[in-house]
C-alpha cells in the first residue's frame, strides 16, 4: 500500500492507498518542533482504527512545502514503516514540463495538483487551491505547468484583519445573504466572502484572456465548496486533487523504476 504525505503551511495530510482505493485519510496541524516519534504515535493508531498496520505500508510519496518538516517526515518513513520515501522535487519525473521564468520555483503541491488536474480533467485548465494561500494553477492542454496566481489566503486575511483592528472581531466564514452587510460581522463576512468571489472571477476572467482560450476550472481545499457555491466560474470540485496527484506521480515512477 501507498502512504501518501502532503505537508503544506497549514497542514499534514497523510492517506492510504490500496491501488485506487484509499483506506484512509487523516490531517494533522503542521506544528514545530514535531518529531517522528510524534507523528508515529498520532498516525499509528488512526491507521489501526481503520484496520491498518505500519507493516502494510510498502511504498511512500511526499509533497512538502514545508523544509523544516522534512526530516522527521523522512525519519517517521524509514524508521517506522521501514520504507526510503519519494519525495516530489529529488529526481521524480512528474510526467510534465515546467514552462515559466523561473521553473524552479512552484511548490511540490501546486505540480501536484496540475498532474492530477491534467490527469483527470485534460486541459487546458485552471487549479484554485483554497489553502494558506489561494493559489491559482495553469496548466495547458499537452499538460504543461504554464505558472499561476498566489493570492492571500482567506483565514489568513481574516486573521490579520482581526490582529490589526481593535474593533472588529474573529468570525468564521459564512456566505452572507446580502453583499451590504447590516453590522460589523455580516460586513466583514460579505468582504471575504464576496470579496474572494470577486477575486476569483476577476482572475480566472484574466487567465482566461492572456492564455486566448476557454478553460475548465477545478477548485481544492477545505472552503471550496463554500465558495464554489458563489460563482459559475467553478465548474468542479475536488478536494483530493494533490492527493491524487501524488498517487498519479508515484505510479509513473514506480513504472518506470520495474
Amino acid at each position: 500500500m501507498l502512504l501518501a504525505i502532503d505537508a503544506g503551511n497549514t497542514n499534514v495530510v497523510f492517506a492510504v492507498y490500496d491501488g485506487n482505493d484509499r483506506r484512509g485519510q487523516w490531517r494533522a496541524a503542521t506544528k514545530f518542533p514535531r518529531t517522528a516519534d510524534d507523528y508515529a504515535v498520532w498516525l499509528t493508531p488512526l491507521m489501526a482504527m481503520r484496520g491498518l498496520e505500519a507493516a502494510d505500508v510498502t511504498d511512500v510519496i511526499i509533497a512538502s512545502v514545508v523544509p523544516p518538516a522534512m526530516f522527521d517526515l523522512e525519519t517517521l518513513c524509514r524508521t517506522y514503516f521501514n520504507v526510503e520515501p519519494m519525495i516530489v522535487g529529488r529526481n521524480v519525473d512528474l510526467g510534465l514540463e515546467i514552462i515559466m521564468d523561473e521553473p524552479h520555483t512552484p511548490g511540490a503541491d501546486r505540480l501536484a495538483n496540475a498532474v492530477a488536474a491534467h490527469h483527470h480533467y485534460g486541459g487546458p485548465a485552471i487549479v484554485v487551491d483554497f489553502g494558506t494561500g489561494t493559489n491559482f494553477d495553469v496548466i495547458d492542454e499537452n499538460g504543461a505547468y504554464r505558472g499561476g496566481v498566489i493570492a492571500p489566503g482567506i483565514n489568513l486575511s481574516l486573521e490579520a484583519l482581526h490582529a490589526v483592528s481593535a474593533q472588529l472581531p474573529r468570525i468564521a466564514v459564512a456566505r452572507p445573504e446580502r453583499v451590504i452587510g447590516g453590522g460589523t460581522v455580516a460586513a466583514m463576512q460579505s468582504g471575504i466572502y464576496w470579496g474572494y468571489v470577486g477575486l476569483i472571477e476577476g482572475l480566472v476572467t484574466r487567465i482566461q484572456h492572456e492564455f486566448g482560450r476557454k478553460m475548465t476550472v477545478i477548485a481544492t481545499g477545505g472552503l471550496a465548496p463554500l465558495f464554489a457555491g458563489g460563482t459559475a466560474m467553478i465548474e468542479k470540485i475536488d478536494p483530493d486533487i494533490t492527493l491524487l496527484g501524488l498517487l498519479e506521480i508515484w505510479r509513473r515512477n514506480r513504472r518506470g523504476r520495474a
